[in-house]
């Protein structure tokens, strides 16, 4: 059986793995009718499995980690057929979601699994896991986007495999931090996190990297609210309905900021209005975003992998009002845009692959503990898009937490909306569906005051 190197970043995500945190992304996708197991499994047969040999493969750990290929691999053993119980409702789809988050793939096979729920509402739905060691959330996007019939998409190129070669990590980390980079948000759908070009002369800066370099080394673990504490097995997913996204983008325009500040900044009061009701301390605390390093216009490797940087930041809770938190948010999110920690932590993350497990478990604690969350924006199609005939009516995606986080934030941009959903545990936030309600009506109140605003 042949074997491949496994590279130092999809080692580190891969050794991350924790009872109370697994290293595991979700994503769900909601039709509008039935699909059908046999054509399911055709489509995977023809567009994954040909063309990303990691879906065929599991993971050896002998003298060192490696990918195998499986000789009697079987789809369908991650093809897995459901109904939920009760009403085949929103609530219902969450709760069954919810139980697999919590459940670890097994390590004997292939890291990922795909549960096609067959009576959600008046269509069926698709769960889809899969280990951060075989791929980034913006690699997962663009691969199961392309599974989609969009007439006007271009499929998704997959360029030769390159493979890993152990006497090549530094020139592997080298190129990895001058490599193209592009935010999470496609300035064409939302605002940009970061720069491409403005981050680029930085990656070229020495001294911008160093400065990078000490402030995470430097920045000390947030500070302590309600929303941190010991993290369980157990965890809650709830996401909301479609929210229109001229209306935020409107709405952002107007107070000068972008679609991402608005989002921000409603996710800020939200939190800190359930820190109040639950009467705890609050502080601003800091977000954990992850920024996607892979250029989109090229090819997705054919070994997939993961190329992304982390940066931190600071979300403005301790600000009462609703508009001076926009204002508040706009300004850190530009002084963001200008930084090097996206390119520098992504370095650092391929050397914490490389380190003794002791080592690592200590490195993810230490980075951990400088933030409170993860929140992820991914997006997706602009228009709509049928998915083995069927209309892709919605979907949404959670990153997973790392150490002993306990909250998760995702936003997920198709046809004209957004959606948001929340990941958390729920012995330190128990209450994910009031918060989340909380972020509508924060996002719903910034938009009317903008709109009324406009009208004067």
């Amino acid at each position: 059986m042949s074997r491949y190197p496994m590279s130092p970043p999809d080692a580190a995500w891969l050794r991350m793995d924790r009872p109370t945190n697994l290293m595991i992304v979700t994503s769900v996708m909601w039709l509008d009718g039935p699909l059908d197991r046999a054509d399911l499994r055709a489509l995977l047969d023809e567009r994954v499995l040909s063309r990303f040999p990691r879906f065929s493969q599991r993971v050896v750990n002998e003298h060192g980690l490696f990918w195998e290929d499986v000789e009697d691999f079987d789809l369908g053993d991650h093809l897995h057929q459901v109904r939920l119980a009760g009403p085949p409702d929103r609530a219902a789809l969450e709760d069954f979601t919810s139980t697999l988050v919590s459940e670890p793939l097994p390590h004997g096979r292939p890291l990922w699994d795909l549960y096609l729920v067959e009576n959600f509402e008046t269509g069926c739905a698709l769960v889809f896991r899969m280990h951060h060691a075989i791929a980034d959330g913006i690699a997962l996007a663009r691969l199961l986007l392309s599974l989609t019939d969009d007439p006007d998409a271009d499929p998704v190129a997959v360029a030769e495999p390159r493979g890993f070669h152990p006497t090549g990590v530094q020139a592997g980390i080298e190129a990895g931090l001058t490599a193209g980079i592009e935010a999470l948000v496609h300035p064409s759908r939302l605002a940009a996190l970061l720069d491409p070009r403005k981050v680029l002369d930085l990656a070229h800066t020495a001294a911008a990297d160093a400065a990078a370099v000490a402030k995470l080394a430097l920045l000390p673990s947030d500070r302590h609210t309600a929303l941190r504490g010991p993290v369980g097995v157990t965890k809650q997913v709830v996401w909301s309905d479609p929210i229109a996204l001229g209306r935020i983008r409107d709405a952002g325009h107007d107070a000068g900021a972008t679609v991402n500040d608005v989002i921000l900044a409603a996710v800020a009061g939200a939190l800190r209005t359930d820190l109040v009701r639950r009467r705890s301390d609050v502080h601003d605390i800091r977000a954990i975003v992850p920024v996607n390093l892979r250029p989109l216009d090229e090819p997705l490797p054919a070994e997939l992998g993961n190329m992304f940087g982390l940066v931190y930041l600071s979300l403005p809770l301790a600000t009462a009002r609703r508009e001076d938190r926009l204002h508040e948010m706009s300004r850190r999110m530009t002084a963001i845009k200008h930084s090097a920690e996206g390119l520098v932590s992504y370095g650092i993350l391929a050397l914490v692959g490389m380190a003794p497990g002791a080592v690592e478990d200590l490195a993810i604690d230490v980075f951990a503990a400088k933030g409170t969350g993860v929140m992820t924006n991914v997006p997706g199609p602009r228009g709509k898009v049928t998915f083995a005939g069927r209309n892709l009516l919605g979907t949404i995606g959670w990153g997973p937490t790392s150490g002993d986080l306990a909250l998760g934030v995702a936003v997920f941009s198709y046809d004209g909306a957004v959606t948001i959903g929340l990941c958390v545990d729920p012995g330190v936030v128990p209450n994910p569906r009031e918060v989340l309600d909380e972020v509508v009506i924060e996002l719903e109140q910034i938009v009317l005051a903008h709109a009324g605003a406009a009208q004067h």
